[in-house]
């Protein structure tokens, strides 16, 4: 139960009101919330949990699962209500079936709820279901409720939840579940009386989400009556999903998302698209506009006659429905969320015992990831099986980066170089290809691969403010290329997106104490001291101390 302490007393926290909500009232569109909370104050608070999980092991940064991700939904959003909305989507590394939205319009989905669902629409259909919870401010409305007094009791429990992680030993847990308790106590009933009055809405709006991005709109009602069955008869060897917890589930809300799906089935078509991982389908409201095509092409009544504008994609239509590789991130989520190596051995030999043709592919991917992280012998055995699957699947980029890897910790540098750079050519500045590459420059070592990869990941480097995978192997490849400013720079903004504000302050502050540093990176570095400083003295107030830094 540790694993989601901290998640779960963020999210209540921020999401219990502390008054009944009446069902039968419209949703106030003159909400005063954001008198309450800023939108820079909700990201605020947002940011700072994403850090925290992050700090005490529980997200799961993998490029490619993050990349999946974060495509579907952004694809998504883009289709809500509110297109305009920022979401930071981020994965759990724990197996509970579990996703939760929070301030800010930060949504997180445990390994668990994918491993659960089987096709890729039901994973839509849930971020439908908690993107809606953000367009709609029910978290913020709820918070609107609460006394103004109350945000500093919240986040006094946050501080107690960490207090008490930090103090490790057989007391962690209960003192951690004391904190939530005597926080939650009061709340709970009236929790429940809120969420009942906003699901319905969640559901309502998050179908219309899934229909417009060309999901399937069954997917939601289908995917609510799995976890029903799920949570009455254990199956899987899950326990009882959190995510019907705070989001339950009944005959009446099945029967209205099956409803609302067969009606809007009525407006609809069916497509199926042949793509290089399969069949695709998806459905297309003819009578509404097609938001996937490009608005700057021609017939732009509002841009000059004569003048054609494109998308980035060269005027190509945005993708719609299923991207086909849910089977490919299943797998690997499969391996990066196992407990322990042996329990992932039997779990995918209990796959192939139960499947009448044995593992699928994507499953042989699976195990080959497996093995590649085990190194060893496991690394030749690997390199076999990847190649073989490149041979069946030769368009599939997940194989072709785990192939590279493969073919470098093998000692065959070159053919790896070769294929990375192929890949970088046709997908420039592509955040899993340039990621994952730069990370087997690091591995093979030596000042000259540290200086490609550094030039390799440099472009990437304005929109990775907030990516700490990317600035920790930005941090190796400068340290590699004897740039050791930019190197000590980069390990400090991981440090800090890693949840330790106080260690980062404390490299800034060794950073801008060396000599010969040049003004744009001295400025650079006293800007992010001013920006960490006021979450480091709050941390310190609230008694909450880096326990690496209290061992030194």
């Amino acid at each position: 139960m540790r694993t989601l302490l901290l998640a779960t007393a963020v999210t209540l926290a921020l999401a219990a009101p502390l008054s009944r909500a009446d069902d039968t009232k419209l949703p106030d569109i003159g909400s005063s919330a954001g008198e309450l909370l800023t939108p820079a104050r909700q990201a605020e608070y947002g940011g700072m949990m994403l850090r925290e999980l992050r700090n005490y092991g529980y997200l799961l940064d993998d490029p490619l699962v993050n990349d999946w991700l974060n495509t579907m939904g952004t694809r998504l959003g883009s289709n809500s209500a509110q297109p305009q909305q920022k979401y930071t989507f981020f994965m759990m590394k724990d197996r509970q079936i579990n996703a939760f939205a929070t301030l800010g319009g930060y949504i997180g989905m445990n390994a668990g709820l994918v491993l659960t669902a089987e096709r890729e629409d039901e994973v839509a259909a849930v971020l439908s279901h908690e993107i809606a919870h953000v367009t709609q401010q029910h978290v913020l409305r709820g918070v609107e409720r609460a006394q103004r007094d109350q945000i500093p009791i919240l986040l006094g429990m946050l501080a107690a939840v960490v207090a008490a992680q930090q103090a490790g030993g057989n007391s962690s847990g209960d003192a951690t579940m004391a904190a939530i308790t005597s926080g939650m106590g009061l709340m709970q009933q009236r929790q429940i009386n809120f969420t009942r009055s906003n699901e319905s809405e969640a559901d309502r709006l998050g179908i219309r989400t899934l229909a417009r991005s060309g999901y399937d709109v069954d997917a939601m009602a289908g995917f609510f009556e799995r976890m029903s069955a799920a949570m009455r008869g254990n199956e899987g060897g899950y326990s009882t999903p959190d995510f019907l917890r705070t989001h339950p589930v009944n005959i009446t809300r099945i029967s209205e998302a099956k409803a609302r799906a067969e009606q809007m089935k009525k407006d609809t078509v069916l497509l199926t698209t042949q793509t290089p991982t399969g069949v695709r389908q998806e459905r297309v409201n003819p009578s509404e506009p097609d938001v996937s095509r490009d608005p700057l092409g021609s017939g732009n009544l509002l841009l000059p006659a004569g003048l054609q504008l494109s998308l980035p994609a060269g005027g190509a239509a945005m993708p719609r429905g299923a991207s086909g590789l849910f089977d490919w991130a299943r797998e690997r989520l499969r391996v990066l969320s196992a407990p322990t190596p042996s329990e992932l051995i039997r779990e995918y030999e209990g796959l192939k015992r139960s499947q009448k043709d044995g593992l699928t592919d994507a499953q042989r991917y699976g195990v080959a990831i497996a093995r590649l992280r085990d190194g060893g012998s496991g690394t030749r055995q690997a390199l076999q099986d990847l190649q073989q699957l490149e041979s069946e699947h030769p368009d599939n980029l997940w194989v072709e980066l785990a192939l590279g890897e493969a073919e470098s910790r093998s000692g065959q540098h070159t053919e790896a170089n070769r294929r990375f750079d192929a890949l970088i050519k046709r997908l420039p500045q592509n955040r899993p290809v340039a990621l994952t590459y730069a990370a087997v420059l690091n591995e093979q070592g030596g000042t000259e691969a540290g200086q490609r990869a550094q030039a390799m990941l440099r472009p990437l480097l304005a929109r990775s403010a907030d990516d700490p995978v990317f600035q920790a192997t930005f941090a190796r490849a400068s340290e590699l290329a004897g740039d050791s400013s930019r190197a000590s720079e980069a390990y400090a903004e991981a440090a800090y997106l890693n949840g330790r504000p106080e260690q980062a302050l404390i490299q800034f502050q060794a950073l801008l104490k060396r000599p010969g540093l040049d003004y744009v990176t001295r400025a650079r570095v006293d800007a992010r001291i001013e920006s960490i400083m006021p979450t480091v003295l709050e941390m310190r107030r609230l008694g909450v101390h880096d326990p690496e830094m209290s061992r030194n």
